[in-house]
């Protein structure tokens, strides 16, 4: 079985979650820490800007928090 790419994100600007980051899986390829993405974020799925801060490649079994309650990332922004 293929590793998936499991990127962990924070979101800098947004001040109710400063300093906490978030799993999400990243299918596009070649997803770096440092890179920028468009994800959803909490309940409502709002999408907003992140930084990633650390890429993981693992089974799905394997997944850094419980599988079902991981989000996709939207957009991988390289700069």
């Amino acid at each position: 079985m293929d590793k998936l790419c499991f990127v962990s994100v924070e979101f800098p600007d947004d001040p109710n979650v400063v300093g906490r980051t978030y799993w999400y899986l990243c299918k596009a390829d070649g997803a770096e820490a440092g890179d920028k993405v468009d994800a959803p974020l909490g309940r409502h799925n709002r999408i907003q800007r992140g930084v990633i801060r650390q890429v993981l490649y693992a089974e799905g079994e394997n997944s850094p928090y419980p599988w079902y309650l991981i989000k996709d990332i939207a957009k991988l922004i390289k700069e």
